[in-house]
C-alpha cells in the first residue's frame, strides 16, 4: 500500500524591513514560495505541485485597497512560478494557516492532490507608508484572474449589537476575556499584572533571539506592564506590547505531500516532518452568547482530537506555538490544552504576535515553519500548534512530529467536531436591557494616556446577557482600571446611543 501519511517537506519565511513599494504581495509570496520549493531538495517538486492555497490578505477586506490586489493571488503566484495548479483560499481568520494544512493533509491522503504549496503574508508596513507618501503601488494588481476555490464561510465576525458596543475591535474584546480570567483565578490586580508581565517577558526572550521577529527586543516583566517609554495602555489591562503588531512585512510558504510521494521525489528523510493530527472547530460564534467568557470548549476539543489522531499526549509534546494575539488568547488556550503559561517548554516558537509580529491572518504559518525547522534540528520529537480566528471563535490545531506514526493516515481521526460544539447551550441576549445587571467582564479603552470608554458584559436578573458602555465619567473609568468589578451590580438602561451601565 502506498504511504499516504501527510508530510511537510519544504518551508520558508521572510521578513522585510525596507518598506519598498516596488515589492508587491505577489513578489513576496513568489520569493518565499521559491525558497520553500528549493528547501525540499527535490528537482521534480515544482511539477508535483498541483494545488496552491493562499492565506487571505487583510488589504483584500478593505474597500479601496482590495482593488490593489489580483483577483486571485494564487493564480498570479502560479503564473510567476510556472506552476500548473488548482488554486484555493479561505476567508478571514488567524486559524486559516493551520486549517489549510489540516484540509490539504486530507486531500493528499485521499489522493486528491499530489503536492500542495500553501503561502501567505502581509506587507502592511509598506502599504501603510505608501498610502501616506503617495507611492505608486498600482503594479501590485498584476496577474491572477481564475476564480479560486473558497474553503470557509464568510459570516460576520460579530453581531450588530456587539459591534455597536465596541466588541468588533479585538483590542477591546480580548481584554474582556482577560478580566473574566483574572476573576476566575482570584488574582489581585498586582498578581494579575505580574502574570501578564511574566508572560510577555518570556515570549520576548524568544523574539529577541529570532532574526525574523519584527521586534527583536527583550522586555522585563516590569517594563511590559509599565506605560513608560511609549508603551501606553490600549485597552485595560493591555499595554501596547501586549497587542499584536499588524504593521509588518512578512511572508511564508509551506510545501506538503505524502511520505510515499516525497520518497519518490528523492526528498531526504530528515526533511520530512509528519502532520500526525489535525482538528478544526468553532466556539459559539457570538461572544455575547457564550455562557463562560474565559474558556474555549473548541480548543479543548480540537487539541484532544488532534492528539488522539496522532496517538500522542500533551506530555509527549516538546514544542508549542500557541496563538498569541493577546495574553488572554494564550491563557485560554493553555487552560484548554492542559499546560501552564509558564510551562518550561515555552508557549511560542516565534516570540508571538505581540513581538514577533502579527501579519494579518498568516501568523500561524510562521509558527508552523518554526515548528518544522526546530523539529528538523532535533529540538524536540513532537510539537503542537494552535491557531485562532476572530475572538477566540475559530480554532485549528496541528500535531507535528519527526516520527511517522501509524499507517495509513488515520483520517477517521479527522472527525467533524462541530455538531458537538454547536450543541452547547447559548445565553439569550437582551438587546434593550432595563434594570439591575451584574458584571461578568469589563474593560476600558484608551485615547492617548487616559481611559475614554468603558465596556461591560454582564447578566440581567432574569439571566439574559447584556452589553453596555459606561458614561465617559472620570470616576467611573478610574474604577474600571483599578478594581475587579466582576460580580458588581449596577443599573442598565437602553438609549438611542446604545446600552448604558451605571454603578
Amino acid at each position: 500500500m502506498s504511504d499516504n501519511r501527510p508530510v511537510l517537506i519544504g518551508v520558508a519565511q521572510q521578513t522585510w524591513r525596507d518598506k519598498d513599494p516596488s515589492r508587491s504581495l505577489v513578489d513576496a509570496l513568489a520569493e518565499v514560495s521559491a525558497a520553500a520549493l528549493d528547501d525540499c531538495g527535490a528537482k521534480g517538486i515544482s511539477a508535483a505541485v498541483d494545488t496552491v492555497a493562499t492565506v487571505p490578505f487583510l488589504a483584500g477586506l478593505v474597500p479601496g485597497l482590495a482593488e490593489l490586489l489580483p483577483a486571485n493571488i494564487g493564480d498570479a503566484l502560479c503564473q510567476r512560478l510556472g506552476l500548473s495548479a488548482q488554486t484555493f483560499t479561505a476567508h478571514v481568520g488567524g486559524n486559516t494557516p493551520q486549517q489549510l494544512v489540516n484540509h490539504f493533509a486530507g486531500r493528499l491522503a485521499r489522493g486528491e492532490s499530489r503536492g500542495v504549496l500553501i503561502s501567505g503574508g502581509e506587507l502592511i508596513a509598506t502599504l501603510s507608508q505608501a498610502l501616506k507618501t503617495g507611492a505608486d503601488v498600482s503594479h501590485w494588481k498584476q496577474g491572477g484572474s481564475v476564480e479560486p476555490v473558497w474553503l470557509s464561510d464568510n459570516r460576520r465576525p460579530c453581531s450588530p449589537l456587539e459591534q455597536a458596543h465596541g466588541l468588533f475591535e479585538p483590542v477591546n474584546t480580548y481584554p474582556l476575556f482577560e478580566s473574566a480570567l483574572r476573576h476566575a483565578r482570584g488574582w489581585s490586580q498586582q498578581q494579575h499584572l505580574a502574570a501578564l508581565g511574566g508572560l510577555i517577558s518570556r515570549m520576548s526572550a524568544v523574539a529577541a533571539a529570532n532574526p525574523h521577529a519584527w521586534r527583536q527586543q527583550q522586555w522585563t516583566p516590569e517594563a511590559a506592564i509599565s506605560t513608560a517609554d511609549r508603551n501606553r495602555m490600549i485597552s485595560y489591562p493591555y499595554t501596547k506590547v501586549m497587542n499584536a503588531i499588524l504593521a509588518v512585512d512578512m511572508a511564508t510558504a509551506v510545501v506538503m505531500t505524502t511520505a510515499q510521494q516525497a520518497r519518490d521525489l528523492g526528498v531526504a528523510p530528515e526533511q520530512m516532518i509528519y502532520l500526525r493530527g489535525g482538528a478544526d472547530g468553532n466556539d459559539i460564534w457570538n461572544v455575547s452568547e457564550r455562557p463562560v467568557l474565559h474558556q474555549s470548549p473548541a480548543i479543548r476539543a480540537c487539541a484532544g482530537a488532534a492528539l488522539a489522531q496522532a496517538g500522542l499526549a500533551v506530555d509527549d509534546m516538546g514544542l508549542f506555538d500557541i496563538y498569541s494575539c493577546f495574553p488572554s488568547a494564550v491563557q485560554v488556550a493553555c487552560d484548554a490544552i492542559g499546560i501552564k503559561i509558564d510551562d518550561p517548554r515555552g508557549v511560542t516558537l516565534t516570540g508571538g504576535l505581540t513581538l514577533f509580529g502579527g501579519p494579518g491572518n498568516n501568523y500561524s504559518s510562521h509558527g508552523i515553519v518554526e515548528m518544522v525547522q526546530q523539529l528538523r534540528a532535533g529540538r524536540g520529537e513532537h510539537g503542537l500548534v494552535t491557531a485562532n480566528g476572530n475572538y477566540l471563535t475559530k480554532h485549528s490545531v496541528g500535531v507535528y512530529s519527526r516520527q511517522p506514526g501509524p499507517a495509513p493516515w488515520p483520517e477517521a481521526g479527522c472527525r467533524n467536531l462541530q455538531p458537538e460544539l454547536d450543541a452547547q447551550d447559548t445565553i439569550a441576549v437582551d438587546e434593550s436591557p432595563s434594570g439591575r445587571g451584574t458584571i461578568e467582564a469589563f474593560t476600558a479603552s484608551y485615547e492617548g494616556e487616559a481611559p475614554a470608554r468603558g465596556i461591560v458584559v454582564g447578566r440581567m436578573e432574569d439571566g439574559r446577557r447584556f452589553l453596555a458602555n459606561t458614561d465617559a465619567d472620570a470616576a467611573v473609568l478610574a474604577r474600571l482600571v483599578s478594581e475587579d468589578l466582576v460580580g458588581v451590580a449596577g443599573e442598565v438602561t437602553h438609549t438611542a446611543e446604545g446600552n448604558r451601565f451605571r454603578f
